[in-house]
């Protein structure tokens, strides 16, 4: 007998992703193409939910390896959906499946443009620096295809969506991932690095905070054993005042290397920044016994100490 489908596309979807959660992916599929199939039927202008089916559907192709179809399912969905993060980064993953590197780079810098804190985009832009430099050499950056550029309502509508849509993306914003923490750099993986962290202080000069962050980020993926790395990119968090990540960035910095300075100066900066005076005097405290003669950090002793008070 055969099984009677659900007849609405909240319904459809919903059958869809219990589907593909226990792993049954062309039965998903077929499932999100029925709710396409309704949602078109009916004629209503829908390009968000039309949006979510391609790129849900897109997800199945994937795990099912069929990357030409994710491809077009991705395509469709960005069409309707401007610079939607999921189905950028499924069509990353099947161009990179296919060994199209420059368009999986391209997807996967404009996911950090949305985002620059998506692990998933930056290891993806790591992995894809290398394939590049492998077979295209050293001008290989001047044989991509133009990075679109992300315009400030798309960040916006990503940081206004629910909490519920960032879960994919949850996984991968809090720290580098665990095997990139455990691995040990080789020697060209520490020579990319510094590279990239050259890239990222170039950009802090020109004033390109963001763009900064990422290069920074992609430096720490090759690498993680550099305490400046970690401080250089707490500079840039303390700019663009997002102060617990530099908070983050500056711990790790100085696990790496106790006296670096700068990054006992800037998470005082942060901790000031969040009122939490007690640890940033104490930083400043730190810094001092290492350089008492430090005038910036003399001042910022005394403005914290009149916090305390």
């Amino acid at each position: 007998m055969t099984p009677k489908f659900p007849d609405s596309v909240e319904k459809l979807r919903a059958a869809g992703n219990e589907s593909f959660r226990n792993g049954q992916y062309a039965e998903a599929s077929a499932l999100y193409g029925r709710a396409l199939r309704v949602l078109q039927a009916q004629g209503s202008s829908d390009p968000e939910e039309e949006s979510v089916l391609y790129s849900n559907r897109a997800a199945c192709h994937l795990k099912d390896g069929n990357c030409r179809d994710c491809i077009k399912d991705c395509t469709s969905a960005l069409v309707l959906v401007p610079f939607s993060i999921k189905p950028l980064l499924r069509r990353a993953s099947a161009y990179e499946a296919l060994e199209r590197y420059p368009m999986a780079y391209v997807d996967y810098k404009t996911v950090l443009q949305i985002d620059n804190s998506v692990t998933s985009a930056l290891e993806g832009i790591n992995r894809m620096t290398r394939a590049l430099m492998d077979s295209l050499g050293p001008e290989w950056r001047l044989k991509l295809p133009s990075i679109p550029l992300v315009p400030v309502s798309a960040q916006k509508r990503w940081n206004s969506l629910p909490s519920e849509n960032h879960k994919e993306m949850a996984k991968s914003k809090s720290k580098e991932t665990t095997a990139t923490k455990n691995r040990v750099p080789s020697a060209g993986d520490v020579e990319k690095a510094k590279v990239l962290k050259e890239e990222g202080n170039e950009l802090v000069k020109k004033g390109n905070h963001k763009k900064a962050i990422e290069k920074y980020s992609e430096s720490l993926l090759c690498s993680n054993l550099e305490s400046a790395t970690y401080s250089n990119r707490a500079l840039c968090y303390l700019v663009l005042k997002q102060y617990t990540e530099a908070v983050k960035d500056c711990t790790e910095a100085l696990k790496l290397d106790g006296k670096n300075v700068k990054a006992f100066y800037r998470r005082a900066q942060a901790h000031k920044a969040l009122k939490d005076y007690k640890s940033s005097f104490a930083d400043i405290s730190n810094l001092l016994q290492i350089e008492p003669r430090n005038g910036p950090a003399q001042k910022l002793w005394q403005e914290v100490k009149q916090n305390l008070h």
